[in-house]
């Protein structure tokens, strides 16, 4: 399989020395963030939109490095009923696919999104576990007077960019799990929208990420290395610990859009996301890249770093080491 970096983690390094860094570790793949939740330090999306900054130019900067684009990343909620979130994220998520067509990337990385539970709403609302038959109603018009249309718009858009788009299947989005997943594309009839297969949002909630890829199939698009550990106080608290708590802002908690920031995580936390290879051994690795081979060979698999116990550039080594092992396993 195809190795790389989901390059947000870099985000304090100027391209060309995230380049070197990747390629250090001895991967070969940069996926690219192009908007949403996180700054584009590493794209001029606009710059490139315009004209200003060429296609030629822009792709320049990976020469002689080893290391290509593995795709777009564009990760925020565009169906938010917030009007300075849930537009701009769907203009993002646009953009992206703009962009990843002028520079010959076919795939782009992105989330559902989550609208409000009724017309007027001005809150997102996740409703699971529907034994309400409000609930019902709720999610009726969720899926089809909200998510369908926009992304039946997104799918044409992809289609006409020559881009696929790979949904990461994210709690507190409609599209959380494989069934989800699979209920967008069925409702919209989709040819360009499919998964982006990131396992640590599915160990959490006890799905089976192997089994995930079989059931998907060719549904699966793309692939995000990053693990969970499921720890003791799991036993108390269960997978859908509320303890979160503020953060103050004058701390500069992670902006997501308008006047919305990330929460503080529990400290005594039931699960949490670690590096690759701290929640799940190389054997689980390399069984699932083996399931995504199986679906494509040529499928990108990008290690995306967030856990807060090992810095940057520690974590995407210790992160890198297992991956290239698993690779070498799957492949023996």
């Amino acid at each position: 399989m195809k190795l790389g970096v989901y390059t947000a983690i870099l985000h304090d390094k100027p391209l060309r020395e995230a380049l070197e860094t990747i390629a250090a570790l001895g991967l070969t793949g940069a996926e690219i963030n192009a908007g949403g939740f996180l700054p584009t330090p590493h794209l001029p999306v606009g710059q490139l939109l315009s004209g200003e900054v060429s296609a030629r130019d822009y792709l320049s900067t990976f020469d002689g490095t080893g290391v290509s684009i593995a795709g777009l990343n564009c990760n925020g909620n565009p169906l938010h009923p917030d009007p300075e979130v849930g537009p701009e994220d769907a203009d993002d998520l646009r953009n992206a696919i703009r962009v990843a067509g002028l520079l010959g990337v076919d795939r782009v990385v992105t989330m559902s999104g989550l609208p409000q539970a009724h017309p007027g709403g001005q809150w997102p609302a996740w409703h699971v576990n529907t034994w309400d038959s409000g609930y019902l109603d709720s999610l009726d018009y969720q899926w089809d007077e909200i998510a369908v249309p926009f992304w039946s718009e997104i799918d044409a858009l992809a289609r006409d960019n020559g881009v696929r788009v790979a949904i990461e299947m994210h709690p507190q989005n409609l599209v959380f799990n494989p069934p989800t997943l699979k209920r967008l594309v069925d409702k919209t009839g989709a040819t360009n929208v499919g998964a982006e297969m990131d396992p640590s949002h599915l160990f959490w909630q006890g799905i089976d990420p192997v089994a995930a890829i079989e059931w998907l199939g060719p549904l699966v698009l793309h692939a995000a290395a990053k693990d969970t550990r499921i720890n003791d106080n799991c036993r108390i608290y269960g997978v859908l610990d509320d303890r979160f708590t503020r953060i103050p802002l004058d701390q500069s908690p992670t902006g997501l859009g308008g006047r919305h920031v990330v929460n503080q995580w529990p400290e005594d936390s039931a699960w949490d996301f670690v590096a690759v290879g701290q929640g799940h051994d190389v054997d689980f690795w390399a069984r699932f890249l083996q399931a995504l081979e199986t679906v494509d060979p040529n499928m990108w698999v990008n290690i995306e770093h967030e856990d807060v116990s090992f810095g940057p550039l520690e974590g995407l080594q210790v992160a890198a080491e297992t991956l290239k092992a698993a690779n070498s396993a799957s492949v023996g």
